[in-house]
C-alpha cells in the first residue's frame, strides 16, 4: 500500500511539471488555456519536487513525512485553485494525499500511540543505573539443569546483567480463525526493575493502519487498539489483563532476555528431562508457566495457562497460550530464537494468531544494538508460507 501511494505521489507531481512548462514558456501546453507567470511556473515546480521529496519520505523517514506533505498539498491547492478552470481535477488527488496525512499527523500528536509510546519508554530509559556486574557462571549454579544449559547456550555469561532491552520484529497475525492476516512492524521495550512492559505495533489490513499499545508499568496493564488513528476499538483493563500481561513479561524475559532470569524473582521445578515449570511473581501477580528444551538444551516452547484471550478487551476467555520458536540466530554474541509463533490451545486445536520475526534487539544498560549476524534466506518468505 505504501508503495502504490508512492508511485500517486510521483505521477501527482510529475503532473505539475506542466505548470512550470506553461509559466516559463517552454512548451506551449494546449490543455491549460489560463495564462501562468513565471512565480506560478516556480511555485509549479516546487510542488512538483515536494511530491517527490514526499514519496521517497515514506520510507526513510515513515514517522516524520506528514512534515513535507502538509506544506506540499497546501502549495499544490492553491495553484490548483488559482487556475481551476485548468486544474481542478487534481483536487480529487489532493483529498486523496490528504487522508494518510492527517492519518500521520494525528499518529505524531500527542495523544497518538506512537508519541505515548516514545514519552514512556523516555521516562523508564531516564530511570537506569549502568552496572558493570557481569553474569558469572556461579550464579547459574543454583539454577535447574535444564535453565542453566539453556542460559549457557545463549552465551550470557561474562556479559552484563539485563536491566531492560527494545526488541523490533516484523510478522504477521489475526484477530480469529476467520479473519485476514494483517502484516505488522513492532517495537517494545521491557525493564526489569521497576518491572515494566511498552509495546507498539503497526499493521495494515486492506490498507487502513490499524495500532496497538500495550502499557504495562506498575500494577496495571494496558491493551489499546486503534483504527486509522481516529477510532477506539479496543481498550482493555483490569485483573485477567493484568494476569495475561505478566505472563507475556516472563514469555519475553524467556526468549529474548535469559539474563534477567537471574534477576527476577522466579520458582524453578523440574519435570522431566526436558521440562521445567517456572512460577515469577510480579506484585501481586504470580504467574507459571511450563518451559520446554530440546537435545541439546535450547527452549523450544513456552506454556502457560494463565493468560486470558480477548478480541475486544472486556470479554476474556483463559486458555492455555503457547510460542513455540525456532531458526536460533546470533544478535551480537546472544543466540536467540529469530522465529516465534503465538498460538492459543482452543479445545477444537491450536490456533495459531500470530508470527513475530525478530529483527534487532538492544540490551540496557550494554547499549548495544545487536542485530543478526546474518540475514536468514527464508526470513521474507517464511510469513507467506505460514499456514
Amino acid at each position: 500500500m505504501r508503495i502504490a501511494f508512492a508511485v500517486l505521489l510521483v505521477l501527482h507531481g510529475l503532473i505539475h511539471l506542466f505548470g512550470f512548462v506553461k509559466g516559463f514558456g517552454l512548451v506551449e501546453v494546449a490543455a491549460l488555456e489560463l495564462p501562468s507567470s513565471r512565480l506560478e511556473g516556480a511555485f509549479w515546480l516546487l510542488a512538483a519536487v515536494g511530491f517527490v521529496v514526499w514519496a521517497v519520505m515514506l520510507f526513510v523517514a515513515p514517522s516524520r513525512w506528514w512534515l513535507v506533505g502538509a506544506p506540499v498539498l497546501l502549495i499544490s491547492e492553491a495553484l490548483i485553485v488559482l487556475v481551476w478552470g485548468d486544474a481542478k481535477f487534481g483536487t480529487i488527488l489532493n483529498v486523496i494525499a490528504l487522508v494518510p496525512l492527517v492519518v500521520a499527523m494525528l499518529q505524531a500528536s500527542p495523544v497518538g500511540f506512537r508519541s505515548r509510546y516514545r514519552k514512556a519508554t523516555a521516562e523508564h530509559l531516564a530511570q537506569l543505573s549502568a552496572p558493570a556486574r557481569l553474569v558469572t557462571e556461579a550464579e547459574l549454579e543454583p539454577l535447574p539443569p535444564l535453565v542453566r544449559t539453556y542460559l549457557r547456550r545463549s552465551g550470557i555469561v561474562g556479559k552484563p546483567h539485563v536491566e531492560g532491552f527494545r526488541a523490533r520484529f516484523h510478522g504477521r497475525f489475526r484477530r480469529d480463525l476467520g479473519a485476514s492476516w494483517m502484516d505488522f512492524t513492532s517495537e517494545q521495550h521491557n525493564f526489569v526493575d521497576p518491572s515494566a512492559r511498552l509495546f507498539f505495533m503497526e499493521a495494515w489490513l486492506a490498507g487502513v493502519p490499524i495500532e496497538g499499545l500495550h502499557v504495562f508499568a506498575g500494577s496495571e496493564a494496558r491493551m489499546q487498539v486503534r483504527v486509522a488513528s481516529i477510532f477506539d476499538v479496543v481498550d482493555g483493563r483490569g485483573p485477567e489483563m493484568n494476569q495475561g500481561e505478566t505472563v507475556t513479561i516472563f514469555n519475553d524475559l524467556c526468549v529474548m532476555a535469559p539474563a534477567a532470569l537471574l534477576d527476577v524473582a522466579v520458582r524453578w521445578t523440574t519435570l522431566d528431562e526436558r521440562s521445567v515449570r517456572g512460577e515469577l511473581r510480579r506484585g501481586e501477580q504470580t504467574i507459571s508457566a511450563v518451559l520446554t528444551f530440546d537435545q541439546e538444551g535450547d527452549l523450544v516452547d513456552f506454556v502457560s495457562g494463565d493468560r486470558f484471550l480477548s478480541t475486544d478487551g472486556k470479554t476474556f476467555r483463559q486458555l492455555p497460550w503457547s510460542t513455540p520458536m525456532s531458526d536460533r540466530r546470533d544478535f551480537g554474541g546472544v543466540r536467540l530464537p529469530s522465529r516465534g509463533l503465538v498460538t492459543w490451545k482452543l479445545p477444537e486445536g491450536d490456533f495459531v494468531y500470530g508470527e513475530f520475526l525478530l529483527d534487532e534487539i538492544e540490551y540496557f544498560p550494554a547499549v548495544l544494538a545487536l542485530r543478526s549476524v546474518e540475514r536468514h534466506p527464508s526470513e521474507a518468505a517464511s510469513v507467506a508460507r505460514l499456514a
